[in-house]
């Protein structure tokens, strides 16, 4: 038996103001909700038959102080104005028991729109290699995407995506994460 092998997954997110660094990044975990577990940060990888639940569902299976795995973007800033993003790419594969990927992906001055689709192309281009489908960097996501579905090896890619802008005189922090529910 494998000792801590994820079988539901949530995607979260959260932006943080505050005049102290440390503090905005705590403020943006609470906007995610998820400022009371003890966090460890893992690699990329999506579980094998893992399911996708919501927030509200993962959140009640887990206890405050619990130690959760997380893949997470984290990005900050302190200069006004200054765009910030973060995102969590989800590439996932037909075969339940083929393991996906998940990618993080930190930016200054991209729109969510612009870091969840680098962060989702990213995390299906990992999942395409390891499945032996074609990678051409040079054709559009939109292309690609088409392409790997057609392929009927990986059945849903998505992102989780959050970005803000600076402001004056206080740290501006946002997070993207995946939590993996034990």
């Amino acid at each position: 038996m494998v000792p801590y092998l994820p079988h539901e997954m949530f995607l979260t997110k959260g932006v943080g103001r505050h005049k102290e660094k440390l503090a905005s990044f705590e403020e943006a975990l609470r906007d995610a909700k998820i400022a009371r577990f003890n966090l460890t940060h893992v690699s990329s990888i999506y579980p094998p038959a893992c399911k996708m639940v919501s927030s509200t569902k993962g959140l009640t299976r887990m206890q405050s102080g619990q130690v959760i795995a997380v893949v997470i973007a984290r990005n900050e800033t302190n200069e006004n104005r200054r765009l910030v993003a973060t995102s969590i790419g989800v590439a996932i594969p037909t075969d339940k028991k083929q393991y996906g990927y998940l990618s993080e992906h930190h930016s200054y001055g991209e729109t969510e729109e612009q870091a969840g689709e680098y962060a989702e192309d990213l995390a299906a281009s990992m999942l395409a290699t390891t499945l032996g489908l074609d990678y051409e960097s040079d054709t559009s996501w939109d292309q690609r995407e088409e392409q790997w579905k057609i392929s009927g090896k990986i059945v849903k890619t998505m992102n989780c995506t959050q970005s803000a802008q600076g402001i004056g005189g206080l740290w501006t922090t946002v997070i993207s994460a995946a939590v993996l529910i034990p």
